[in-house]
């Protein structure tokens, strides 16, 4: 009987702390949400903004944290971006409705939510597109339909077709030989990507993100790297053909997670499509080139999975509670899977903190590396691998670690610098010729005598 009083009281309490506001936001209605959690939340929140869109608009961030504005080292680093396109809106709102949850459930002390904000620093970004929201939505309201209004920012490029190409270098790479990882841009790559791309990565550069999952409308299923498959296009047409990361068993269970803790997306039938276990490879769906979860996996840290939520692009009003209800779990499910795996410090013997450090797995092709505080995440799945530290001017490091399911496992390594190898001394050839040793001259004892009395100084006369 306590039980259920328990339980009543739960959702009782929920129903009066958790008001939800089920309706659609503008850019001024977004921009008060996020002030309005911000006052509620001043300790474990800030708001910032990362760049403006082509019409002026600010692309804000809203971070919980125990400490906001703060890297702590070994605490890692999640992000949500949504309304990539803007005519997908309901990654928008679910954000919005997140970030509410957030801070009311940690007022209310929910112990699960404590430990995630204390422990992690989250990111929600609500809206990328903020420009072609707004042509969405005064479509919506003018009633035009019209199923790409909206979806492109305002010069009319589509933000997920915008990133670099870094695919065509990494497939190079994996039959030829090159690095794995944070490959590099081109040098001309601003000119090359609209502001809201270019304010994005140089905000994912300037973040250590370990998780991400971007947030998207039109089908419902979870979409894991690689988008772009191996033979982009055959004869003009683009060709769809399973295209797996070396993380692709870990890519499968994160997409997972979210398909299964959602209220239907596991169930596979979906808007007419069949997605066995709600989860699919991006390639194998349809290869898209230049998009930023491939873009995230390739260039930085952070593995990115892309969430298609909603049938219907922009949702009538009266079901966004229905669609917080099924993603509500989900989405809290996700930012815990950041806790899994390997994470540590890579000092000097000095107890410096290596920043740039290498970090292996063996039988992975895909390393990390150490950020700016010198500390390293790797997701993995359980299981025992073979880990190993590089860093110029450094011996490696490798270790055994047997990695459990629940929380990372911690891997600390000190490197010792390398010794420099003694250059051979050169021998000169024996020319088959004698060297004679001239002797030192000496002088006969009187000679000296006479030298020495000739040295000293002459008295002149009283």
């Amino acid at each position: 009987m306590s039980d259920l009083v328990s339980i009543f009281l739960h959702l009782l309490l929920f129903k009066l702390v958790a008001p939800v506001t089920f309706r659609h936001h503008r850019y001024d209605d977004l921009v008060r949400m996020l002030y309005k959690v911000h006052n509620e939340c001043p300790h474990i929140t800030r708001v910032y903004s990362i760049g403006r869109s082509v019409k002026g608009r600010h692309l804000y961030v809203l971070e919980f944290s125990d400490y906001p504005g703060i890297h702590e080292p070994l605490e890692p680093e999640v992000k949500y971006v949504g309304n990539m396109h803007g005519n997908e809106v309901l990654g928008r709102e679910l954000l919005l409705q997140l970030s509410e949850f957030l801070c009311e459930e940690f007022r209310n002390r929910n112990q699960r939510i404590v430990r995630l904000v204390e422990d992690t620093r989250i990111h929600i970004m609500p809206s990328m597109n903020p420009d072609g929201y707004e042509v969405a939505a005064a479509a919506q309201e003018r009633d035009i339909s019209g199923y790409l209004v909206g979806r492109n920012n305002a010069n009319g490029v589509d933000l997920n077709r915008n990133f670099p190409d870094l695919n065509t270098y990494i497939y190079y790479n994996e039959k030829n030989g090159g690095p794995n990882h944070h490959l590099p841009l081109p040098d001309n790559w601003k000119s090359q990507v609209e502001p809201e791309t270019q304010a994005v990565i140089q905000w994912i550069r300037s973040f250590n993100f370990v998780l991400s999952a971007n947030l998207h409308g039109g089908a419902v299923v979870a979409n894991y790297p690689y988008d772009k498959s191996l033979g982009h296009r055959v004869r003009g047409f683009r060709r769809t053909a399973n295209t797996p990361t070396p993380d692709d068993k870990l890519f499968q269970k994160l997409a997972k997670i979210y398909s299964y803790a959602h209220g239907w997306m596991h169930q596979g039938w979906n808007c007419g499509d069949y997605f066995p276990d709600g989860i699919t490879n991006g390639a194998s769906w349809y290869s898209l080139s230049k998009g930023m979860q491939d873009f995230n996996y390739l260039h930085t840290n952070c593995f990115e999975i892309t969430l298609e939520l909603s049938c219907d692009k922009f949702p009538l009003q009266g079901e966004l509670q229905r669609e917080w209800l099924g993603n509500r779990e989900a989405l809290i499910q996700f930012l815990e899977q950041v806790h899994q795996g390997i994470k540590g410090m890579v000092r000097d013997e000095n107890y410096n903190n290596l920043a740039d450090a290498v970090i292996s797995v063996g039988g992975i092709n895909h390393d990390v590396t150490s950020g700016a505080h010198g500390d390293y995440f790797r997701l993995l799945l359980p299981g025992t691998y073979t880990v190993t530290a590089t860093a110029p001017g450094f011996d490696p490091e490798t270790v055994s670690v047997t990695v459990g399911p629940a929380e990372p496992k911690l891997v600390n390594f000190q490197l010792k610098r390398s010794t420099p190898q003694a250059a051979p001394k050169r021998r000169i050839p024996n020319s088959g010729h004698r060297v004679r040793v001239l002797p030192k001259k000496v002088q006969p004892r009187a000679a000296r005598k006479k030298e020495t009395m000739m040295k000293q100084p002459q008295r002149g006369p009283a």
